[in-house]
């Protein structure tokens, strides 16, 4: 049976809404391949979950909990109401919801709206920077985490922020790595006066050198530079990094799984099928 995403009314529709950038929707691959990975991982850790009595939801980039898709009447639950829909099989939901957003009207709205789907929420109000430390001192000793970051942009995605959260326990990440924005401007970046991704890849510039950029593969040797961050911190990466395209085939992002056990890795590996490793820009 094909795998379809949790759909329900929303319960609050006078509250903000996702639409995109442009006011015009967001893209279908939003539901189709970011939201529908999300849902199929939740499901697929749910045995794992239940073995745990606190089970934790981090999601510092939350948006207002309910999308927009362009060419849709209807409007669609965003990442956080999805993963916590999803979570439910088996008596193995979250048992509590962290959100965040740097707009507290769009974090109020998705606390609202996971409420009224009777998700226990809490929600912070600020950046990831601002909200992590805050974040950390809700998750109880010993409890299982999942953390969703999903950031418009690289530059919001901090390395400070998972550095700290990786000090948890047991916990694994789904981080959407913005290619689209890396390769668009990497070269300018490289200008020491600029600093747009100093603070998701410290040091990066020690790494990708001239060459690089004479080559044209300076944006694939920045993500294998913070990938390598990433493992410094004792994670593992999954090898199954599905690259999403808008509707014009453009790359947008790479879906970045890493956890510090096998079988978180292997569970994502199973449900993200698409493009694997592959640092495509065609």
């Amino acid at each position: 049976m094909a795998f379809s995403l949790a759909y329900d009314a929303d319960p609050l529709p006078l509250l903000s809404v996702e639409s995109g950038r442009t006011g015009e929707g967001v893209g279908s691959w939003v539901p189709d391949r970011k939201h529908t990975f999300l849902a199929k991982y939740v499901e697929g850790t749910r045995q794992a979950r239940k073995k745990f009595s606190r089970r934790i939801y981090i999601d510092l980039f939350c948006g207002p909990g309910r999308v927009q898709v362009k060419g849709e009447s209807i409007t669609r639950h965003g990442g956080a109401l999805i993963a916590w829909q999803h979570s439910k099989l088996d008596d193995a939901a979250f048992t509590t919801c962290i959100v965040g957003d740097l707009d507290p009207l769009r974090a109020s709205a998705c606390a609202e709206r996971l409420r009224a789907f009777g998700a226990p929420v809490q929600a912070l109000i600020g950046s990831a920077e601002a909200t992590v430390d805050e974040a950390l001192k809700i998750v109880p000793k010993g409890a299982l985490c999942l953390v969703y970051l999903d950031p418009y942009n690289l530059q919001f995605l901090t390395f400070d922020v998972i550095k700290k959260l990786a000090k948890l326990e047991f916990v694994d990440f789904a981080v959407h790595f913005s290619t689209m924005d890396l390769r668009r401007n990497v070269l300018m970046e490289y200008d020491p006066e600029r600093a747009r991704f100093d603070l998701a890849a410290p040091g990066w510039r020690d790494h990708v050198k001239p060459a690089d950029f004479a080559r044209g593969d300076a944006d694939e040797v920045f993500f294998e530079y913070w990938c390598n961050l990433i493992t410094s911190l004792g994670f593992s990466i999954s090898k199954r990094m599905p690259l999403v395209r808008d509707d014009k085939n453009r790359p947008l992002y790479h879906l970045v799984f890493f956890s510090r056990h096998a079988l978180p890795n292997r569970i994502w590996g199973d449900v993200a099928q698409g493009p694997n490793r592959e640092f495509d820009f065609s």
